[in-house]
């Protein structure tokens, strides 16, 4: 079995930041794409960003120049710095993870629980 953990939501002020972390641990054999998805109420979850493991990004274009993913490989872990946070950015940010495990070698598609992020106006 993989699990994610995510930690660092919270409550913050429009403007400012906070940073959200996500480590998987169990069966891995490897980590291809991590990323961050958020679901706001009412609304879908989307993407906000995803990072593959040779550090390629992507951003949906609501937080591009705002948000930065990173990952570290090493902790199998991924990072999302939220900057200049708006209170549209209001949501549950959950972790994902396309992971290979051990024997066997299986592609597993994981989710983190989901970390609330409230951003005040």
């Amino acid at each position: 079995q993989v699990q994610l953990v995510e930690s660092g939501g919270g409550l913050v002020q429009a403007g400012g930041s906070l940073r959200l972390s996500c480590a998987a641990s169990g069966s891995i054999f490897s980590i291809n794409a991590m990323g961050w998805y958020r679901q706001a109420p009412g609304k879908q979850r989307e993407l906000v960003a995803a990072i593959t493991s040779g550090g390629s990004t992507n951003y949906a274009d609501s937080v591009k120049g705002r948000f930065t993913i990173s990952r570290d490989n090493a902790k199998n872990t991924v990072y999302l710095q939220m900057n200049s946070l708006k209170p549209e950015d209001t949501a549950v940010y959950y972790c994902n993870a396309v992971v290979i495990t051990n024997g066997p070698e299986v592609r597993l598609d994981a989710w983190g629980q989901g970390t609330l992020v409230t951003v005040s106006s």
